[in-house]
């Protein structure tokens, strides 16, 4: 940096002294102002008598008359102004000419003799500059297999198990290396050896980077911090270069942390056929293997990944000896929920009509880093409303904007189109409502919101980890609710039942192929899924069954999304009181929630409308 600096502050010199001895070359000249007259006439007024002094500074001649005038001329290189006179036959004594001389100051000198170098410093300069880069390129290009990771120091971490909530397990596990960092003697004196590589698994935004930040935070070591994917580059054997000397980096500085993000960018299944046309991944991977197997046991040195993509990793990497202590961070419960909006809340101005715990119990599902994006976008729209304190309607507003995007209010609806949508999300609401085993819907909007024209949001009573046949029956039948109340009120069906009808679809085939809850089928699996990541997409399936039993498969998928709509069906027409009442409200106020919504659950059913003709 000082270097550069340097070279920098060099060049910039060179530039304003050129500009310096340019200007004072052009305007160096005195503006008295004066008329310019010729050498000739300098000689005839000299002899006239009309010249009271004149001025030599250098080859320029100032004159002043005895009028008070001033003239200015200029004289050859090298010859004087008196031999000049003399040989015009004009005595400069008796004409009474006071003649003074002005020697050149020794700034204009060298000005002068620099603007004379100036090309000669300035191609030298250049040249100078171009052997700089060279050297620099080749300074590059030896450290080209340097490790790129970013150490982190410091006696106030920023970050501590205070700041992470939600995974009280996982905090627990790391604590134990915490202390090993702290007071490794405890440990050896027992024999005991602290894990060589910590695994952090867990789904995208569920904090396992901050969780290492957190063990370095709270151990105060230094912390070496880099992307699996900087290891990888286009020449063949950089990235073992580069892992050879993180290592050796840690060695130096230990006890640290080496903290490898996204793990599985290098740490693939080798021979998996992923991840490249040449083998610099996987002998990166044979590095990272070797350096950890290749510590000492008394070196302080821990090494923590992250992933969320442990089923492709390669077993050489999780088995003993090297990842050989995974530690799950999943999405949060109930609790962890509340304690995250907590810790994301605590700068915030939170208004009084705000109960973290609904907000809690509305957001099933939702990962740390959505927690925190919801607390964000809800002190956005409070700073947008020009309000001081952050309220229940703009956490109720920013749920909605992260499960389904922002309102989209400028979008043009018919009347008979919002009718429909009314209808469509009345007949979620009511079959979920009505059905035991189906989770209670807390709110019903009409309003366009990203792709949809309208969604309802359940609110279930509990955390829920296993599911019953039962209730994922009364799922498809929720999910069937709103194309039947378009089929039975318009006696037409639309598009909107797409998301509906597929999400149904997947769910049957799931209960069918995975779970074993086929009658016809028993209780067997499907299909071997060959490379699932951790969130249950599949990248294929190898089919394990026959032509016939793929029949039977999709007559199981028919038979239980047609029982979901004969279910959703008996429910509509039992209640059709209370679907009608329902849409005109939505028609009128476009959303229902919370105890606005409860309340019509409870109210006496009105005389209902007549069922409009298709």
């Amino acid at each position: 940096m000082n270097s550069r600096w340097m070279r920098n502050s060099f060049i910039y010199l060179l530039i304003i002294v050129a500009v310096v001895a340019i200007f004072f070359t052009l305007f160096s000249q005195p503006l008295s102002g004066g008329r310019d007259i010729s050498i000739n006439e300098v000689i005839a007024q000299t002899a006239r008598g009309n010249v009271d002094a004149i001025e030599v500074k250098g080859d320029a001649l100032t004159l002043r008359t005895v009028d008070g005038d001033t003239l200015t001329s200029r004289k050859e290189t090298d010859s004087s102004i008196i031999e000049i006179l003399e040989r015009a036959g004009v005595d400069p004594v008796t004409s009474k000419v006071k003649i003074e001389v002005q020697g050149s100051s020794g700034f204009s000198s060298l000005l002068g003799l620099l603007f004379n170098f100036l090309p000669l410093i300035f191609f030298g300069a250049i040249l100078l500059f171009m052997m700089r880069q060279a050297q620099g390129n080749s300074s590059q290009t030896f450290s080209f297999g340097r490790s790129r990771a970013r150490m982190f120091v410091g006696n106030s971490p920023a970050v501590t198990f205070e700041d992470v909530a939600g995974v009280e397990e996982a905090k627990e596990e790391l604590q134990e290396v915490v202390e090993f960092l702290k007071f490794p003697e405890r440990f050896l004196a027992l024999g005991a050896k602290i894990p060589k590589g910590v695994l952090l698994m867990g789904p995208p935004g569920t904090g396992k980077t901050l969780m290492a930040r957190a063990v370095a935070g709270e151990a105060g070591v230094p912390f070496f911090s880099i992307s699996g994917s900087e290891f990888v580059e286009m020449f063949v054997g950089v990235g073992a270069s580069r892992v050879r000397d993180l290592f050796d980096q840690a060695k130096r500085n230990a006890p640290c942390i080496i903290f490898i993000d996204e793990i599985d960018a290098v740490g693939r299944h080798r021979g998996a056929g992923l991840g490249g046309g040449h083998d610099e991944r996987e002998q990166t991977l044979n590095q990272i293997l070797v350096e950890m197997d290749g510590f000492d046991p008394n070196t302080n040195v821990i090494v923590m990944a992250a992933t969320n993509r442990p089923d492709i990793l390669d077993p050489a990497l999780l088995r003993p000896g090297r990842f050989d202590r995974r530690v799950t961070l999943d999405n949060p419960d109930m609790k962890g929920r509340l304690q995250i909006l907590a810790v994301h809340s605590q700068s915030k101005p939170i208004g009084a009509d705000v109960d973290m715990e609904i907000v809690a119990r509305q957001t099933i599902g939702f990962s740390g880093a959505d927690l925190a994006n919801l607390v964000n976008e809800a002190a956005l729209l409070t700073a947008r409303r020009n309000r001081t304190e952050i309220g229940s309607s703009e956490f109720a507003e920013s749920i909605d904007r992260v499960i389904a995007g922002p309102e989209r209010r400028s979008r043009t609806v018919t009347a008979h189109e919002k009718e429909m949508t009314a209808y469509h999300e009345a007949g979620h609401a009511l079959v979920a409502h009505v059905l035991p085993a189906a989770d209670k819907p807390f709110k019903i909007t009409i309003i366009a919101r990203g792709q949809t024209g309208g969604h309802t949001r359940y609110l279930p009573e509990e955390d829920r980890h296993m599911w019953t046949k039962k209730q994922f029956k009364d799922m498809l039948a929720a999910a069937m609710g709103g194309r039947v109340a378009e089929e039975i009120v318009f006696n037409e069906v639309t598009t909107g039942a797409g998301d509906d009808l597929e999400q149904a679809t997947n769910i049957a085939r799931t209960m069918v192929t995975r779970y074993g809850m086929s009658e016809k089928l028993g209780p067997r699996t499907f299909g071997k899924r060959e490379e699932l990541v951790f969130l249950g997409r599949e990248i294929s399936e190898q089919r394990d069954y026959s032509d016939r039993v793929a029949q039977t498969i999709d007559e199981e998928v028919h038979d239980l999304i047609e029982g979901a709509h004969q279910s959703a069906i008996t429910v509509i027409k039992e209640h059709m009181a209370k679907l009608t009442e329902l849409s005109k409200y939505l028609i009128d106020h476009e959303t229902a929630e919370g105890d606005v919504l409860d309340n019509l659950w409870k109210g006496p059913p009105p005389e209902p409308d007549p069922i409009p003709a298709g």
